[in-house]
């Protein structure tokens, strides 16, 4: 075993008598290649999966972004409404309703953005089925807006830089507009808002931190303590 995996005899023995802390992560996985084993590491958080982590936080996130369009006279919000039309299934993370207007809000909250062009795949198949996901509601839009909401961290905003010509392509409006799309919702409009970390668990008006703009591609309608522009 020692020869095959390219390590000392010694090297083996550890892992044989079960001291595998003193050996390294890839010294570990070259041993196990030899056997054809896949070595994985799974992160624990205060003793649960990774998992509970993430699904606290999008539940977070998706709560303190309905709060706000909730807070917004007009708008109602349903969370985690499923379809299934013609064989195409999903579950959109938000529909958000002005009877108004009739303006239907199709809400994607991500709290890491990884695969862009598979995010903007799902989000076009969502906004083309979004008329008769609000019709099962008895809803009947006249106008149709898609938001993508993301965690505001380093790692998206630098994801977000590495596609901004994808993403602007599809969702062209930020974060500054978002707030005037909420008061004025006669107009519809699809973009990008990243949401700060400092709402995350808090619902209360004026919580979170303001990111100054990087760039803008509209005009800005003000302060706003919620929403951010995505760097370019």
């Amino acid at each position: 075993m020692a020869d095959a995996a390219g390590v000392s005899h010694a090297t083996v023995s550890l892992i044989e008598r079960g001291h595998c802390e003193q050996l390294s992560l890839v010294m570990i996985r070259r041993i196990a290649a030899a056997l054809d084993v896949r070595v994985d590491l799974v992160g624990r958080w205060r003793g649960g999966d990774l998992d509970r982590l993430l699904n606290r936080r999008h539940s977070l996130l998706a709560e303190s972004f309905a709060a706000l369009v909730a807070r917004t006279p007009g708008w109602i919000v349903e969370p985690e409404v499923s379809f299934a039309i013609y064989g195409e299934r999903g579950v959109i993370d938000q529909l958000a309703w002005h009877a108004g207007t009739e303006h239907l809000l199709v809400v994607e909250v991500k709290t890491a953005l990884v695969d862009v062009n598979e995010l903007l795949g799902t989000l076009d198949r969502k906004h083309r089925l979004s008329r008769q996901i609000a019709a099962g509601r008895g809803w009947k839009p006249n106008l149709v807006s898609v938001w993508l909401i993301v965690a505001d961290t380093g790692t998206n905003r630098r994801h977000a830089r590495e596609h901004a010509t994808l993403l602007r392509s599809r969702l062209p409006l930020d974060g500054r507009q978002f707030r005037k799309l909420l008061r004025n919702p006669s107009v519809a409009g699809s973009g990008t808002a990243f949401w700060s970390d400092s709402n995350l668990g808090s619902t209360r008006p004026g919580s979170g931190r303001t990111t100054p703009p990087e760039t803008g591609n509209g005009a800005s309608t003000g302060r706003s303590p919620s929403v951010s522009l995505p760097g370019t």
